[in-house]
């Protein structure tokens, strides 16, 4: 077996969490391949004394990984998934943060899940992401032009709402005048969108949610659409530029220009572990069943 780990961070917490992994993987003859940048970390923490093989872009990923092992919260899977791409190698996320709706695997469980990792005992769920082009061109978000959580569009270098005309299939939908528009996956739909009052979804579902942030029409309300819908905005306000989210990548567009928002291509594909499903995950995490009148 061969896997691929990526981390983030180094947090004081996360030490016994990765020489677990390390040990596990090790006796049991795991092939590890670390991202370059995450190893070298380790290395200076003095955490990781052997060498080992790295790899440092997403084109070093290919058909002979088994998987993709991410060590951190949300946030790292979602900077893994920039490597993963369009390449199908499965990605499990180990959870060394806090919330984690995507990163199921909790350091109480590594040896026990990993093991599950080693027999393959374990399903795939197909993930979501979405596109975005922007015109005219756009360097920045042509370089990395994808997201899997949500693609979000808000205000910048004013207290002023902006003025968001959506349309859906060419369709006009509304004007939202907000601080910004969310426009969430399933999978995106326990991250912003959730605070900001959308719906969640379910990772199987077909669709996306476009969810207002602060609308200033109090009428405006989250709104889910089939995910083939394509969505395109037009963002005008007081300012000459605003910001778009992909993910946590952030990016600056001027005013006027046209963002065609659409499902990719490609899935992502997440790995689930007997025991740690999506609805486990979400009793879990947002505490149902806490109240004893449930």
């Amino acid at each position: 077996m061969k896997v691929a780990i990526y981390g983030q961070y180094y947090l004081v917490s996360t030490e016994p969490i990765i020489k677990d992994i390390f040990v596990f993987f090790k006796n049991n003859n795991v092939e590890m391949v670390i991202e370059s940048d995450f190893l070298k970390m380790l290395h200076e923490k003095n955490i990781v004394k052997k060498e080992y093989k790295t790899f440092s872009s997403h084109t070093e990923l290919d058909k002979s990984f088994d998987m993709l092992i991410s060590i951190g919260g949300d946030g790292t899977i979602l900077r893994a998934i920039t490597l993963v791409r369009n390449s199908g190698v499965p990605l499990l996320g180990i959870n060394a943060g806090r919330l984690g709706f995507l990163a199921t695997v909790q350091k109480e469980n590594i040896a026990e899940f990993m093991q599950f990792v080693i027999d393959k005992k374990y399903t795939i769920s197909k993930r979501t992401l979405l596109s975005l082009s922007c015109s005219p061109d756009n360097e920045a978000i042509d370089e990395l032009d994808f997201a899997m959580n949500e693609i979000s569009v808000s205000r910048k270098d004013t207290t002023s709402m902006i003025t968001i005309e959506t349309y859906l299939n060419d369709e006009f939908l509304n004007s939202y005048w907000a601080d910004g528009l969310i426009i969430a996956t399933p999978t995106g739909s326990t991250g912003y969108s959730l605070s900001c009052g959308g719906p969640i979804l379910t990772p199987d579902v077909k669709s996306l949610v476009i969810t207002p942030i602060a609308p200033h029409n109090l009428n405006a309300r989250p709104l889910v659409v089939p995910d083939e819908t394509e969505i395109r905005l037009k963002v005008s306000g007081r300012e000459d530029q605003y910001l778009v989210s992909l993910d946590s990548r952030l990016k600056t567009v001027k005013n006027d220009s046209i963002l065609t928002i659409k499902k990719t291509s490609f899935q992502i594909n997440m790995v689930e572990i007997p025991e740690e499903t999506f609805l486990k995950t979400l009793r879990t995490k947002l505490l149902w069943g806490e109240d004893r009148r449930n």
